[in-house]
């Protein structure tokens, strides 16, 4: 099964071969994100270990939801062993996120 995830919106999109869902939600989706995808596999009557690559939308987009998907598709690739894409179709070793600029960090105001 193929697994495609794009967290760079408030709208949290999934695939599952050729099965799109959503996900509204921008201030909890680090703690559900992992909840989401597994309740689609089981709905799918799959698990984990069914996933056989992961494609990631590497890009521009929302800082926070591009950091935790980079995190989760790095993680599940890794310890899953199995190919992982950026939106692009390049295979890689690991995501870095694109957020389409240099990250705007403010100076301490000490």
């Amino acid at each position: 099964m193929k697994l495609y995830l794009d967290t760079s919106t408030d709208t949290c999109i999934l695939r599952l071969d050729n099965q799109e869902y959503q996900r509204v939600g921008k201030y909890d989706l680090a703690e559900r994100i992992f909840e989401f995808i597994h309740d689609k596999l089981v709905e799918n009557q799959a698990d984990w270990q069914d996933i056989s690559e992961i494609t990631f939308f590497s890009g521009p987009g929302s800082f926070t939801g591009l950091r935790i998907g980079a995190a989760v598709v790095n993680a599940l690739a890794n310890q899953l062993n199995i190919p992982l894409y950026n939106h692009h179709g390049e295979q890689l070793p690991v995501i870095i996120p694109d957020y389409g600029r240099p990250a705007n960090i403010s100076a301490p105001k000490k």
